[in-house]
């Protein structure tokens, strides 16, 4: 099976779809599918269109969906909405109440005049009965592993000598993890994991979450993390595919394609 593989969308379905095609998932007659490593929707402007086009490959079983913190940020925004969940900074920042505004068809006036009638109709939407349903923690073939951020594993933060000081260690039969630590592993910074030795053996981690920029720079020396030479291109290394190109920023999607 042929996988065309992205991640971190984030509404610029243009960007998708250039990448597409310059790919070629649209005109590859063999059969193929679509990975997406999470965080669909947020941000960009076209969720609408790109959520038509994700129910239309899953009418035709032609698109794997792995979780991603976008998507949970969505279910968090519904779960506290009485609480007023759509008026913290939180939700705005990251974009998840452009989303629902879009999706609706509503405005932040809507949003406060009519709050529940808004709620009501985002819970009502296709993402959230059909696309976040369909969403997975990990994908896994013969030679890769699928995921948002990172498989789970637990990290540690300290202070010494007032630097930050980070340590990663596995988790034992992640596959099994609690619905809590992949929440958490969807945060996760994959490269840095993998780069203190959170791997699976014989297999390659494909990851988004994190703008790959930060592995070429600190690892490979390559460039900055943000400005004009910043590299964002996928970051490719034993163990690791890192996918995030920061579209937001960058107004491009890296898109991958691999055969297993």
């Amino acid at each position: 099976m042929k996988y065309y593989v992205v991640s971190d969308v984030h509404s610029f379905f243009t960007e998708l779809k250039i990448a597409l095609t310059q790919c070629g998932f649209f005109t590859d007659s063999e059969p193929h599918k679509l990975v997406v490593c999470g965080d669909l929707f947020d941000r960009g402007d076209e969720a609408l269109e790109l959520q038509s086009f994700i129910l239309e490959l899953l009418s035709k079983d032609q698109v794997i969906l792995v979780r991603g913190n976008h998507e949970d940020l969505a279910l968090d925004l519904l779960d506290e909405w009485d609480a007023g969940s759509y008026c913290q900074y939180h939700h705005q920042a990251n974009g998840t109440v452009d989303t629902v505004c879009v999706l609706t068809n509503s405005t932040y006036i809507d949003l406060s005049r009519s709050p529940q009638k808004v709620k009501n109709d985002f819970a009502k939407t296709p993402y959230v009965q059909k696309i976040i349903p369909s969403t997975v923690d990990y994908f896994e073939t013969e030679h890769y592993i699928f995921v948002h951020g990172w498989i789970p594993c637990k990290l540690t933060k300290k202070i010494v000598k007032g630097v930050e000081k980070k340590k990663y260690s596995k988790t034992k039969d992640w596959r099994e993890a609690s619905n809590v630590q992949w929440s958490a592993a969807r945060w996760i910074n994959g490269m840095e994991a993998w780069f203190n030795g959170i791997t699976e053996k014989k297999k390659t981690i494909v990851c988004g979450h994190w703008h790959t920029s930060f592995a070429h720079a600190n690892y490979e020396h390559d460039g900055v993390e943000f400005g004009r030479a910043a590299n964002f291109s996928p970051f490719y290394a034993k163990g690791i595919i890192a996918i995030d190109g920061c579209t937001a920023l960058t107004k491009k999607v890296n898109c991958i394609v691999l055969e297993d």
